[in-house]
């Protein structure tokens, strides 16, 4: 379907959103969760279904607001003092959920006759973490009080700045030149940046945000301050090499303690406008090319395979010591891996590293894991006990009882 003119931008949007959200009823109505729905929209109505909508420039900066809205949220409910304190196992958990998933793309696709360089960067996108995919999950379901959710989430930020790191060593090694002083100074900042919000940023908003409120003579100043910090931590994440979402949690995280029921309420209105084109997004990039012969497509089985047993297993591993059952929440909430597995082979696409077909593979391994994780997880999770947050109506309730 070919969408152009004044009318294009609100069609897009109408079809995405409508489809996202019928999706999500419909799952929900069968007993699973509705962010598998809203993926699935993306494939129904993206080019390899239906074709009435393709990636395209719009849709992916709504995807990206949509993620860093998802995050921001996210951040809010967590304390960052309780995801400092699970920062050894968390560490422990993203190590050995890179070195593991790495080994085993890197080795099947060395197996399976295919170049090096395509191998290692194979073995790259599988690495990271979509913490997006299980974060909305876990706060869906009220989970976000459970020390393995904390670890995921810590673990999550972790994996992403070594999923930095790994990617600039492959992109280096396959051009020939490895820059040890760039690689250093990259992986420097990346620490230092998240350690110092998450340590201290905290602090700081308690004693500012109070401050700012008082002198601001605009409506609803809370949120205004809270986006300009979003914003301008998300812009700093970029500009030291890792995800702009990672910005977006922790500028939430430091809002946490010192931003009331009315924040959260706004920003989970802008959230629900906006994740549904970050879910959608991700399976509008289906790609048929990985089923384009018989071989490809018992290797694009074979690597998601691979993707989910190897972030179970290494991950798993890294969390053994808390127990067998929270070891095995850890492993099933680092599955998906999203938009992240797609941005390294979209890079690896246009490096001329790897071929249409096997970039075909990577995207399979992206969306597919990324929509059997959310029934996993909560498989995993079932008869923990939830701790929903308060309900909006509650909130603005309260809100006024204390004017």
């Amino acid at each position: 379907m070919s969408m152009t003119g004044p009318a294009a931008i609100p069609l897009s949007m109408l079809l995405v959103f409508v489809a996202a959200k019928v999706m999500a009823e419909v799952f929900e109505r069968l007993n699973q969760p509705g962010i598998v729905g809203e993926i699935l929209a993306g494939v129904l109505i993206g080019p390899s279904v239906l074709g009435w909508l393709g990636p395209n420039e719009f849709l992916a900066a709504l995807s990206d607001l949509g993620a860093m809205f998802l995050l921001f949220r996210v951040g809010l409910e967590v304390k960052s003092s309780e995801l400092m304190k699970v920062g050894g196992t968390a560490t422990l958990v993203a190590c050995s959920g890179v070195v593991v998933p790495f080994l085993m793309g890197w080795g099947i696709l060395l197996a399976w006759g295919e170049p090096s360089n395509e191998a290692i960067f194979v073995g790259a996108s599988m690495v990271a973490t979509s913490v997006g995919i299980t974060a909305q999950v876990l706060a869906a379901k009220g989970l976000l009080h459970e020390v393995s959710s904390k670890i995921i989430l810590a673990a999550a930020v972790i994996d992403d700045v070594l999923g930095l790191l790994v990617l600039a060593v492959v992109s280096s090694l396959t051009h020939g030149k490895l820059n040890l002083a760039q690689l250093g100074t990259t992986a420097f900042l990346a620490v230092a940046f998240t350690v110092i919000v998450a340590k201290w940023g905290t602090h700081a908003m308690e004693r500012f945000v109070p401050h700012v409120e008082r002198h601001l003579k605009l409506g609803e100043p809370q949120f205004v301050l809270s986006m300009a910090m979003l914003f301008s931590l998300a812009v700093l994440a970029v500009w030291i090499g890792v995800a702009a979402i990672v910005g977006a949690f922790l500028a939430g995280m430091a809002l946490a303690e010192s931003t009331g029921p009315r924040l959260r309420h706004l920003s989970n209105g802008v959230a629900e406008l906006l994740v549904p084109f970050f879910l959608a997004g991700i399976g509008l990039h289906v790609e048929l090319s990985a089923f384009s012969s018989g071989r490809n497509a018992l290797l694009a089985l074979i690597i998601l395979v691979a993707a989910m047993v190897s972030k179970f297993i290494g991950c798993g591993l890294g969390s053994w010591a808390m127990g067998k059952s929270e070891a095995l929440r850890i492993g099933v909430g680092m599955i998906p891996r999203g938009e992240v597995g797609m941005v390294v082979a979209q890079i690896g696409l246009g490096f001329g590293i790897i071929r249409q077909h096997i970039y075909g593979v990577v995207v399979f391994m992206s969306v597919a894991t990324t929509i059997v994780a959310p029934p996993l997880i909560k498989m995993v999770y079932r008869g923990v006990k939830p701790v929903l947050a308060a309900e909006p109506a509650a909130a603005e309730e309260e809100v006024f009882r204390m004017e």
